[in-house]
């Protein structure tokens, strides 16, 4: 009964704005008259669209707040992307609005259905109320009778196929489509992926926080209390010192481990002066000579210059074991709203992402892909026999 009520209220709202609509274009068709008639036909024709568009989405909320509060079902929105498009006549284009307007049609017919429901539950009612008034044959009120019962019980199977239809063409035509759920899903898994990014990122630097307050700082204490002993007790005996080297220099070796898988896990130098001196830092440590050029007058976010921290270092690396190359350039740049990454070897050439993600035994180019795929980012790989070799990332800055 509340389908029947909406849909008269629906039917009589888009009525009236569609029959004033086409009679201002009729009008305008067959002559107008004075010219202060013919503005405001040709307002009439302007205004319509907005207002039908406007009350077709106050009709579908109303709808779905009916179906929510009835029959418990919540219908989603579906995608907004109507919104983005020109407006007034660009949410037209869209086909969720005529999907809208086919459900509000329809449900003139679920009002009618209603209304056969609710004669079935009245029916006995009306059945006394007849054979009181209108004291028919005793042939007749038995048929009306036996009529009034087998209606009674038809009502309740009756009403639940309406209740259903009902609820089926709601999510049909009010609810987002197969390709906008298609849309909101991925949406929904960019963001997630997006979150799950920024969650590692801030977990690594938390570890390495952890670590270099922690760990590093204790390994330091325990490095410089065995120097201190392997100098002062140097008339021990030779066992004993010997004991007391080893163990500084398993120390310092612990040390240099714990600095290099904590640089690893996130550089902090990257957080404490960006990127260009957290590239600079890396080039100073590579094995090879490495130029770094670095142009990026607003910074990315911190997840994305950490996927292109780790993805130029891990180039280099490559560079050192595979490529047999006596140089490397990298340069970093940023163009509008992707951060581009490009890291040339004069090495030997030859490097592919092959299906293991190996090249010359395990050059990890396909690791390099995935950081990138992370952010939404791409990397391509140009390097033919001979060299050079061209690894090439594009990152956009917000992910």
């Amino acid at each position: 009964m509340t389908a029947l009520l909406v849909a008269a209220v629906g039917t009589a709202l888009l009525g009236v704005i569609g029959i004033v609509w086409g009679a201002a274009i009729y009008t305008l068709l067959t002559g107008a008259g004075d010219a202060a008639h013919v503005a405001l036909y040709v307002a009439a024709v302007i205004v319509g669209p907005v207002a039908e568009l406007s009350a077709v989405q106050g009709v579908t909320a109303l709808q779905r707040s009916r179906l929510r509060a009835v029959a418990g079902t919540d219908i989603p929105t579906g995608s907004r992307s109507s919104e983005r498009k020109p407006w007034p006549l660009g949410p037209w284009l869209q086909s969720c609005i005529w999907r809208q307007i086919g459900f509000h049609l329809l449900s003139i017919g679920i009002g009618a259905a209603a209304g056969v429901v609710a004669v079935c539950w009245l029916a006995p009612a009306l059945a006394i109320t007849y054979l009181i008034v209108g004291a028919p044959a005793a042939a007749a009120a038995a048929v009306i009778c036996a009529s009034a019962i087998i209606m009674l019980l038809a009502a309740p199977w009756l009403a639940l196929q309406v209740a259903r239809a009902d609820e089926k063409l709601g999510r049909a035509l009010l609810g987002p489509s197969r390709s906008e759920e298609l849309a909101l899903r991925l949406e929904s898994l960019t963001r997630s992926r997006a979150a799950i990014v920024a969650a590692t990122d801030t977990e690594r630097r938390r570890i390495e926080r952890d670590l270099h307050d922690g760990a590093q700082q204790r390994l330091v204490s325990l490095a410089m209390n065995l120097g201190v002993a392997r100098e002062r007790f140097g008339e021990v005996p030779q066992p004993v010192k010997q004991v007391i080297a080893e163990a500084h220099e398993e120390a310092l070796l612990a040390l240099s481990e714990v600095r290099e898988f904590i640089r690893g896990l996130h550089p902090a130098v990257l957080n404490d002066r960006g990127l260009n001196a957290a590239l600079s830092g890396l080039a100073a440590r590579a094995p090879l000579p490495v130029g770094v050029k670095v142009d990026v007058p607003q910074p990315a976010s911190p997840s994305v210059e950490a996927v292109a921290y780790f993805i130029v270092s891990e180039a280099i690396t490559n560079v050192a074991k595979h490529a047999h190359a006596t140089k490397a350039e990298v340069t970093v740049a940023r163009h509008g709203d992707l951060l581009r990454i490009a890291i040339v070897d004069n090495g030997v050439g030859g490097a592919t992402v092959g299906a293991d993600g190996d090249h010359h035994g395990g050059t990890g180019l396909r690791g390099l892909t995935q950081r990138a795929a992370s952010v939404d980012g791409t990397l391509t790989v140009d390097s033919p026999p001979g060299g050079p070799t061209i690894i090439t990332a594009e990152l956009p800055c917000e992910s």
